[in-house]
């Protein structure tokens, strides 16, 4: 299962400084289906962020959260 269109729609207009948190079962599902969660699988953290550098997004997983984050980075803040 791919993230829904939906998703690309919230990172394409996604504002500076504001983020899109997804859990990890979401992950999981979106990027690397079958892959094992908890944590998820060191390929669904990297398909999610290479997924996120399509629309000018940062991501990162947050394991203590059980969450991904995207956001658009802010130079020179």
């Amino acid at each position: 299962m791919a993230p829904p269109k939906e998703m690309d729609e919230v990172l394409r207009l996604l504002p500076l400084r504001i983020g899109a948190y997804v859990p990890d079962d979401l992950l999981e599902d979106w990027f690397a289906p079958g892959k094992g969660m908890s944590p998820p699988a060191t390929v669904a953290i990297a398909a999610a962020g290479a997924y996120g550098r399509t629309f000018e997004c940062e991501f990162k997983h947050y394991r203590e959260r059980k969450e991904g984050v995207f956001w658009k980075w802010v130079p020179a803040i």
